[in-house]
């Protein structure tokens, strides 16, 4: 028989190399050492099997043994920073376990993000993490339908265990930089700090918010409500309502706070045509990091959500979880401005 005539089978392999089937499949595996099979026998099964063309019909052995060495991820978009080095951390605890890491993004699409977590379940992945979940819900209700472990990181779902950003301090230590960084203008319109960007219904969003609000409050500075800026994270939205403000206002306030690095961007997208003295008197925060700030022609404080930290402790959860559902909270970093952060992947080429 070649490789050609058809797809060998385990009984194939068995027959050719002497051995049982369950020999054959423990050799293929990593069960053969506790079956005490001989180095030289399994050197043989494997070196025939590969001469044959077999591979491990993997999704089958799954269904069968209930473990695949697989394990899901899903995250809403690839080409975000945050979630980019979520998915890396996750990839690198998955691989030290002797995992196989599946990551696939939903577009923030909700239809999508189940339809996912169904093709998953199919191939018996092990456990999903599913980070920014747009219906949580729906997705426990599936997942506990088919038995499968799953945990939220970064928005929390009421059916399972969720490791989320300490939102409210994150916005509350950014808040209180801005405010003490704040350099007085004559123009009272001028003189406040206004909160652009982000969803003010999801979670993290209206936590942000609060923080914001309490804060400035406290720190007696009065708040009226178009210091909030709810335009969504997109940076074409953003754009539009940082030249709507500074049309409105007369120039840029004293401080803004903006709620994401998307919407930094379309911010940025209306800050590179105005001339450098505009920036003066404004003080400049992003609840989120990227290290390309630390080299615009304005100082930046920025908020790093712990996106290692979220999956090391999402894996300690799933490792042992707790009887009931846990919501736990990280805490984030506040970047001083022009500081590049060096996170645990840096010095990988």
């Amino acid at each position: 028989m070649t490789p050609t005539d058809r797809k060998p089978t385990i009984f194939d392999i068995a027959r050719l190399s002497g051995a049982s089937p369950s020999t054959v499949s423990a050799a293929l595996s990593a069960s053969w050492k506790s079956r005490r099979i001989s180095e030289a026998t399994v050197e043989t099964i494997r070196r025939i099997a590969a001469e044959q063309g077999y591979s491990t019909n993997m999704q089958a052995r799954g269904l069968r043994q209930g473990r695949s060495g697989l394990v899901g991820m899903i995250i809403p978009l690839h080409d975000n920073r945050y979630f980019s080095s979520m998915s890396q951390s996750f990839e690198a605890e998955a691989r030290s376990r002797g995992l196989v890491p599946v990551i696939a993004s939903s577009m923030r699409d909700a239809r999508e993000e189940l339809r996912i977590v169904d093709t998953l379940i199919s191939y018996a992945v092990e456990s999903l993490f599913i980070a920014g979940a747009t219906d949580p819900d729906a997705i426990t209700r599936q997942c506990n339908a088919a038995g499968m472990r799953h945990i939220f990181v970064d928005l929390p779902g009421k059916g399972a265990h969720s490791v989320i950003s300490d939102n409210y301090e994150g916005a509350a230590i950014l808040t209180r930089k801005l405010l003490s960084l704040q350099k007085p203008q004559a123009d009272p319109q001028l003189d406040r700090l206004f909160f652009l960007g982000g969803i003010a219904t999801t979670y993290a969003t209206s936590r942000r918010i609060e923080a914001f609000r309490e804060t400035v409050s406290a720190a007696g500075a009065p708040l009226s409500d178009d210091q909030v800026i709810t335009c969504g994270y997109s940076p074409k939205s953003a754009m539009a309502e940082i030249e709507a403000l500074m049309m409105r206002l007369g120039g840029l306030p004293a401080g803004l706070f903006i709620n994401s690095v998307t919407a930094f961007e379309g911010v940025l997208g209306h800050f590179v045509h105005l001339p450098p003295q505009t920036f003066d008197l404004s003080v400049i925060g992003c609840y989120d990091y990227d290290p390309f700030a630390a080299y615009l022609q304005f100082p930046v404080h920025m908020v790093r959500q712990d996106s290692h930290g979220l999956i090391e402790q999402a894996w300690r959860l799933l490792d042992a979880p707790p009887q009931y559902p846990v919501v736990i909270e990280v805490k984030p970093q506040l970047i001083p401005e022009r500081t590049i952060y060096s996170g645990p992947f840096s010095d990988q080429g």
